[in-house]
């Protein structure tokens, strides 16, 4: 395969290194010895979910409201993960092609939480609707799709923290924030934890039940889980970046330009092209003075590797400083632009993924099938596309028998991890990871012995939409 361009190119300039070595040598140094040492107890809990992203919420507050002790861990001072801290304010579609919402339950309850003025979308009785004018006027919103309303709204990130964390201290979750999960803590043989470091030190939580909900499986991969990686560096699902938010911006204007002067829209795409080397559009946020680029998007990186974040970071802001002085001064709408806000935290796409019991492919998951042990149901990518059943043994480990995973990282194959990844699919597999984690703990068994009926059961009283064989 070609070295990426776009790697290439910004490995000649982004450091002032000139000829592309702008990694130095990190390893061929030797070893230390890291003294041997003993380590408080922090806490014992029922289940321990590591990560407070979207499947990590969702899940401690769906173990917690079963009347489960639980212990979330947040390295961030925030919860939400990319749906706030990474600016993916678009939270994708949640309505299959009729106009059905079936991704519910929690995630439905978190949207319904925000203020009027903190999301903007479709009406719930446009859903599914292929009227024209309807379409015309939400898809330039990416709330349109296929000439079909979906409801993909746009949120408020610093609102959504607020709903999330409400959420969790409701329901009675430990949160603890600014700390980092570190390691799997083994006892006895066997999964029993994890070792969190923060500015207290380095300490050990107990745990029935453990959820790796990290996004880029950072228990499982230490748990010695078989793990995969194989997306094409140059798919679009590879990519990594740090978002923006502008505002001062007259949304309406821009929009009335992009999709009403045809001629002057392609004339200013093409002088973009041409004067900004990673030229991207915008997308309109959740009020009228404010826009999200969730890019440019930038392949050929390891989101694994510090240093590959760190050149990603600096490469991110050179990009919007450029995006936003041409469009300030070539975008109708735009010439009171200012930078808001980069995202807190880089928006990683992929990294690694559980090879777990059942592993989704995209011959299943476009097949219709209801499979035996879902637990949930994902819209499809297009109308003339099933809707997807997910299943309980994509959470589910091969060795480590108290482990459940959610997120973007469960067991699926490259195909259909691209719309697994996706903020409602996180809170899906989320809820189901907590439903299962905490019946789990209370019995006293593995995770993989749970009957499958009986979670549904948990599910469905939490509100999950379920299909029926």
């Amino acid at each position: 395969m070609a070295e990426d361009l776009e790697t290439q190119e910004a490995q000649k300039g982004m450091f002032g290194a000139g000829d592309g070595a702008v990694r130095p040598a990190r390893f061929g140094l030797g070893h230390v010895s890291e003294v041997e040492r003993k380590l408080p107890v922090f806490a014992e809990t029922d289940v321990l979910v590591v990560g407070g992203g979207p499947a990590g919420t969702t899940a401690a507050v769906s173990a917690a409201r079963l009347g489960a002790r639980v212990i979330l861990v947040e390295r961030y001072n925030h919860l939400g993960g990319l749906a706030t801290g990474g600016l993916v304010i678009w939270i994708d579609r949640m309505s299959d092609w009729d106009g059905k919402l079936v991704i519910r339950g929690i995630a439905e309850e978190i949207l319904d939480r925000l203020p009027k003025d903190a999301i903007k979308g479709p009406s719930k009785a446009l859903l599914g609707s292929r009227d024209e004018s309807a379409v015309n006027e939400w898809a330039p919103r990416a709330s349109a799709h296929h000439g079909t309303v979906t409801w993909a709204p746009m949120i408020d990130p610093e609102w959504l923290k607020l709903a999330k964390l409400s959420m969790i201290r409701e329901a009675g979750v430990d949160v603890l924030l600014h700390t980092w999960v570190t390691a799997p803590l083994n006892e006895d043989g066997r999964l029993a934890g994890a070792i969190v470091e923060s500015k207290q030190g380095r300490m050990a939580i107990r745990a029935k039940t453990v959820i790796d909900a990290s996004g880029d499986g950072d228990m499982f991969a230490q748990t010695g889980e078989e793990t995969e990686g194989d997306v094409d560096k140059d798919n679009i699902h590879h990519c990594a970046n740090t978002a923006s938010l502008l505002t001062g911006i007259d949304v309406d204007r821009w929009m009335d330009f992009r999709t009403g002067d045809t001629e002057g829209f392609k004339q200013f795409m093409a002088a973009g092209r041409k004067a900004v080397k990673h030229f991207i559009l915008p997308m309109a946020g959740w009020r009228d003075d404010t826009v999200v680029f969730m890019g440019p998007r930038f392949s050929g990186f390891d989101v694994l590797k510090i240093d590959d974040l760190t050149h990603l970071e600096l490469l991110s802001r050179e990009a919007i400083v450029a995006l936003l002085n041409f469009y300030k001064a070539n975008a109708p709408g735009f010439e009171k632009a200012w930078l808001m806000l980069t995202a807190p935290q880089l928006g990683a796409r992929h990294s690694r993924r559980l090879v777990g019991l059942h592993r989704m492919t995209v011959s299943e998951t476009r097949s219709g099938t209801i499979l035996p042990d879902e637990i949930g149901v994902s819209p499809s990518l297009s109308p003339n596309l099933p809707t997807v059943s997910v299943p309980y043994g994509a959470l589910l480990a091969k060795n480590s028998d108290n482990l459940l995973v959610a997120g973007r990282h469960i067991s699926t194959d490259a195909q259909t991890h691209t719309f697994m990844r996706e903020i409602p699919q996180c809170w899906l597999t989320g809820h189901a990871a907590g439903v299962a984690a905490a019946l789990a703990a209370d019995k006293g068994i593995e995770a993989k012995n749970l009957s499958v009926p009986e979670i549904r059961q948990a599910l469905k009283a939490q509100g999950a939409y379920l299909q029926e064989q």
